[in-house]
């Protein structure tokens, strides 16, 4: 029998005496006579037994909890049984995918302008920072160009002074040659030796 002394669910509905090696009993206990209630209605307990029968051993647990969902739904939605459910869970897989996608897109959007900012603003400081350098650049030129000019200048002064000094020294020996040739003559006329006519 099935637990104990009293038969299991499948046979104390059935009206028949529970035998040892009762296939019913491992699933359908006692205390829930509604489990198999349910089952026998939709599916039917000769067509249970055989399905039960045909399965290994650690397979029909699962056979078991399927069935009494499936005869659960078709009595819920007579119709349509378990397809029904199956169907809006599928509509909800599908609702939450477009929400999870619309999503994923807004998302995209946000960091995509979030990265048009930080590059506008990093322009921005970089045309600034141009503008304020620009002044210094032109100083920095407008100095070496200052500095080359005074170059030129210094050496084109430095070359002229030498050449005035070299002139003037030039002239100093002419005159001093001069003077000696014109004293040579003023002592050769006190002589008596007058060279000049």
């Amino acid at each position: 029998m099935g637990s104990g002394s009293s038969p299991c669910a499948s046979c104390k509905l059935l009206r028949r005496r529970c035998a040892k090696d009762c296939i019913f009993a491992p699933y359908f206990p006692s205390d829930d006579p509604h489990k198999f209630a349910i089952v026998h209605k939709v599916f039917g307990a000769s067509n249970v037994s055989k399905m039960l029968q045909e399965l290994p051993v650690h397979q029909r647990g699962d056979t078991v909890s399927s069935l009494v969902y499936e005869a659960n739904a078709r009595a819920r939605d007579p119709v349509y049984g378990c397809v029904g459910a199956i169907s809006y869970l599928q509509n909800q897989v599908a609702q939450l995918q477009m929400q999870l996608a619309m999503a994923q897109a807004e998302m995209l959007c946000i960091q995509m302008q979030a990265q048009e900012q930080s590059n506008h603003h990093h322009h921005q400081s970089i045309n600034q920072l141009q503008l304020h350098q620009a002044p210094l650049l032109l100083l920095d030129q407008t100095a070496d160009i200052e500095d080359g000019d005074d170059k030129s200048t210094s050496s084109f002064y430095l070359q002229n002074h030498q050449l005035l000094n070299f002139a003037a020294a030039t002239s100093n020996i002419n005159a001093n040659n001069n003077n000696v040739i014109y004293d040579s003559f003023k002592k050769e006329s006190l002589y008596g030796y007058d060279m000049v006519s």
